[in-house]
């Protein structure tokens, strides 16, 4: 990874700080699911970024991080610090966060996010996350084919 990716990844951590969807851990809800991958499941890695986790590169050439559970949380993936949402952007180029409906199958918070109640500075993080990615052109292209994913799930699973 270059200097520019290595500032860009710090200044996101450092934004994220400890914040999560919720003020409590999630992943009592769910027995940790997001955190058991194999070679079909995991985190999809955003470009340019490390990880000390195992990699899987999937036939479309994303590298899919996988954990056995247990991880050094400051290490996470940014997939994982933010999931289940992401920061998708529209075609004018505007940041919103929203619910990343490919995990339906793995999070409760999906199914019941009407019912649970969000930490706001979260998504502020989340959002000011994806307004910095959305400044280099291949984070951009990344944001714009990641979102176009969660719309046609987010379709899929709504019919």
């Amino acid at each position: 990874m270059n200097d520019k990716y290595k500032k860009l990844y710090s200044k996101i951590n450092k934004i994220l700080k400890d914040y999560t969807p919720l003020t409590v851990d999630c992943g009592v809800l769910c027995n940790c699911a997001c955190c058991k991958g194999d070679e079909k499941t995991g985190m999809i890695l955003f470009p340019h970024e490390k990880t000390t986790l195992n990699t899987i590169q999937r036939d479309n050439g994303d590298l899919l991080a996988v954990c056995n559970g247990t991880c050094d949380r400051n290490l996470r993936p940014l997939a994982c610090k933010i999931f289940p949402f992401f920061p998708t952007i529209d075609e004018k180029g505007k940041i919103y966060v929203e619910l990343d409906y490919r995990g339906f199958r793995v999070c409760p918070m999906i199914e019941h996010s009407d019912e649970l109640l969000f930490d706001p500075k979260f998504f502020k993080a989340v959002k000011k996350v994806g307004k910095l990615l959305s400044k280099h052109d291949d984070c951009k292209d990344f944001l714009i084919k990641t979102t176009r994913e969660i719309d046609e799930y987010s379709a899929f699973i709504s019919e």
